[in-house]
């Protein structure tokens, strides 16, 4: 059986800076993937090139065994199979957040305003937020705002989630409230990438964690020989610096 998702040997350049070289990432289906290392290293930039908002310059991506880097890709086929939030809540301000989880559905999948209605009240009502189906982004608090995101992209039934630092613009006391609904996710059994400077939290949750450094993943494995027993001497520094 291949991986749900499988990146090979991938490149990306920004100008005459190589922000990915050589990354080889395996995602089996059901299982969690933390990405760690300092700003700049890279994570965001890998989940952005898994979700085609940035072209790869070598190497390839599979989903589901289809190379979705490949020229005759269509983008927008693949995003309807990923989820992605980001670290900004991006919400449409003008809509309410009913509107807001409804819209890819109804725009993209073309589910009846019904259907899509009925899956986001069911997903708001599983994640603590039955009652906020009518309010706007701004009269929500900075968790919520980002749970809803969640929801958002939980609404269409993605194979894949990635989560790119989705707790970095939350105040402390907020950031429990969307680790939760993360865990609920992974006892579900979703499929998840996240890129997160949460090291408790990645332990925790992650399968497998990769390191990356100056665009390099330098190494990957699960959670207690990574953080116990890192091989490179980058890795043992970065979590000096990190963990508790």
């Amino acid at each position: 059986m291949s991986a749900l998702l499988d990146v090979e040997n991938v490149w990306k350049h920004f100008g005459d800076h190589s922000v990915l070289r050589g990354v080889d990432l395996t995602v089996e289906s059901h299982q969690v993937v933390c990405l760690i290392g300092a700003s700049g290293s890279g994570k965001s930039t890998l989940l952005r090139c898994v979700n085609l908002l940035e072209t790869v310059d070598d190497g390839a991506i599979h989903l589901d065994g289809e190379e979705i880097t490949a020229v005759r890709a269509d983008p927008d086929d693949v995003r309807k199979r990923i989820g992605m939030v980001f670290q900004a809540f991006n919400l449409f301000p003008h809509m309410t957040v009913l509107d807001n989880i409804c819209l890819a559905p109804r725009k993209v999948h073309r589910v009846s305003r019904a259907k899509a209605e009925a899956r986001a009240r069911e997903l708001l009502a599983r994640f603590g937020l039955a009652g906020k189906a009518d309010a706007y982004p701004d009269r929500l608090s900075g968790g919520q705002q980002q749970r809803v995101a969640i929801i958002r992209a939980l609404a269409p039934g993605p194979r894949l989630m990635l989560l790119d630092e989705v707790t970095s613009a939350l105040d402390p006391t907020l950031v429990s409230e969307v680790l939760n609904i993360i865990r609920e996710l992974k006892e579900g059994g979703m499929t998840m990438v996240l890129a997160t400077h949460e090291m408790a939290f990645a332990r925790e949750i992650a399968d497998t964690v990769g390191f990356l450094h100056n665009g390099v993943l330098l190494e990957h494995g699960p959670p207690e020989v990574i953080f116990t027993e890192p091989a490179h001497p980058e890795t043992r520094a970065f979590l000096s610096r990190t963990l508790p």
